[in-house]
């Protein structure tokens, strides 16, 4: 007995449509966990910078962005990462499908910010990578973590990664201004361009040691601090020192 055709399906037979549809629903269903966890964490950092404005007079946030990859893109990743092309899959070894990049005016902004943040009990660090302590070859500076919280769909809860990139000003005008270049130039930048823009990352990071300095001078410094020591306001706890300096 041959197969019915769907009457919207271009003469495909209906099983083959069905099993499209449950592969697009599926695909859907993985993407809006993305989607939903990370405005799980936005919400928890507009909460943290509404806090400090209120209560402190203080606001660690310049700005938040975030952004969710296509499907396209996610695939093209899963390819070049050799992952197969299921959810559970690119679920376990894609981790930047969600991101959120948050920019502080000072690097202990960003400190302070990723203590509030991992201490909630309902986020888990799955990593910390610091490249403000340790910039890349580049002079890219920037810390970027790894976080998982959980989302409650109708089916139940899901453990879901999204990844927050936290950099100053300063640090997000420099890679900003980086990627269009590297872009221009598709990637092959003339070696000499390519000094200047690593010299210009060390002016960059000199700008935030000189800001941190006038921050110092108007705010005091905290008790203990040696000169070029970042005002940290609470103290790092040791486990998040660990971690940040885990590669």
């Amino acid at each position: 007995m041959a197969s019915e055709v769907s009457p919207s399906s271009n003469g495909l037979p209906a099983e083959i449509v069905d099993g499209m549809r449950m592969i697009r629903e599926d695909f859907t269903r993985f993407l809006l966990g993305y989607q939903f966890a990370m405005q799980e964490i936005t919400t928890k950092l507009e909460i943290l910078r509404d806090e400090f404005a209120e209560l402190h007079s203080d606001n660690p946030i310049e700005h938040i962005s975030t952004r969710l990859k296509s499907p396209e893109s996610i695939v093209a990743k899963a390819k070049r990462q050799d992952v197969g092309l299921t959810t559970a899959a690119i679920g376990e070894h894609v981790t930047d499908i969600a991101g959120i990049r948050v920019v502080c005016p000072f690097v202990a902004d960003v400190e302070r910010l990723v203590e509030a943040l991992t201490n909630q009990p309902d986020i888990t660090v799955r990593t910390l990578k610091d490249y403000i302590r340790n910039p890349k070859p580049n002079g890219y500076r920037s810390l970027h973590a790894i976080l998982e919280v959980p989302v409650y769909l109708s089916s139940g809860p899901v453990r879901v990664p999204v990844e927050v990139q936290f950099r100053t000003v300063a640090m997000d005008f420099w890679a900003s201004t980086e990627h269009k270049i590297f872009y221009k130039y598709e990637g092959d930048v003339p070696p000499d361009l390519r000094r200047r823009i690593t010299e210009a990352a060390a002016t960059a990071a000199q700008l935030d040691e000189e800001m941190a300095e006038l921050y110092r001078t108007v705010h005091g410094r905290p008790a203990g601090a040696a000169d070029g020591q970042y005002p940290v306001t609470p103290p790092i706890s040791d486990d998040v020192l660990r971690r940040l300096t885990e590669d």
